[in-house]
């Protein structure tokens, strides 16, 4: 079992920053990986950024690549993302996941464990 808890979410302007962070518990953080998801209002739930259980290799969605950077510090079982140059656009509830796997994944299903959800939002 993995218990997970976002935070760091808000209304920002638009052009400016927030930090995410994830805090794990439960199995050894460092054995999965992670990832960010978000679900805008009448849309559905998409992938954001995940990163292996190492941090060596993240993968980010075409939308947030070069804007959004995904990392993990394993010593304090916690996931970041960091969201520059945000967007009316990024306006969503971010939710962090725990993979099932140690390698990174772009898919919900690969995820078995979803914390509730911090709300971003950004005005124009």
């Amino acid at each position: 079992q993995v218990h997970v808890v976002e935070s760091g979410g808000g209304l920002v302007q638009a052009g400016g920053s927030l930090r995410l962070s994830c805090a794990a518990s439960g199995r050894t953080f460092s054995s999965y990986a992670m990832g960010w998801f978000r679900q805008a209002p009448g849309k559905e739930r998409e992938f954001v950024a995940t990163i292996s259980w190492s941090g060596d290799v993240t993968q980010y969605s075409s939308s947030v690549k070069g804007r959004f950077t995904i990392s993990r510090d394993n010593a304090k079982n916690t996931m970041y993302l960091q969201m520059n140059a945000l967007k009316p656009e990024d306006t969503a509830v971010y939710y962090c996941a725990a993979g099932r796997y140690p390698g990174w994944s772009t898919a919900e299903n690969d995820y078995d464990y979803w914390g509730q959800g911090t709300q971003v939002t950004v005005s124009s």
